[in-house]
């Protein structure tokens, strides 16, 4: 899949095409919830996910995110990342719509994602504050081998 705005920004799901180094970068140097992630650990991530990549006008990645899911009933949207020279253009909002249109037709129970600062990003697109935090439950690191 191939989306293209206006302006020549475009977004495809095909693996083959992400500057997996670029992202392994993005994820382990800049972004607080992967801080330090091996480049093994981005890789077989990506291997297991549906991929988003966000590409400028001339083709050089600008933006990545993937989506965990079983195209079924759930899907969990994470490592959403825009590159800080491309920031402010509408690009996060635009992947976040073009991620929920491509999930859409699967009719998925819920679609789940984590922020501690990019609420009015996702609310944009339709995404609200879960009704029931109380409900989640969470397995933290390392117990899941107990």
């Amino acid at each position: 899949m191939i989306v293209r705005r206006e302006d020549g920004y475009e977004i495809a799901t095909d693996p083959d095409r992400l500057d997996i180094e670029l992202v392994h970068h993005w994820l382990s140097t800049d972004a607080f919830w992967a801080l330090g992630r091996s480049r093994e650990t981005v890789e077989q991530s990506i291997r297991a996910s549906l991929n988003f990549g966000l590409y400028q006008p001339g083709g050089a990645q600008v933006a990545y995110a993937r989506v965990v899911t079983d195209l079924a009933t759930f899907a969990w949207l994470c490592d959403v990342y825009v590159d800080p020279a491309h920031r402010g253009r509408g690009l996060g909002t635009w992947l976040a719509a073009v991620i929920r249109d491509h999930l859409a037709p699967y009719k998925l129970k819920r679609v789940l994602l984590s922020t501690l600062d990019a609420h009015d990003v996702y609310a944009k697109v339709g995404f609200v504050p879960f009704p029931d935090p109380q409900k989640l439950m969470i397995l933290g690191p390392g117990q899941a081998s107990a």
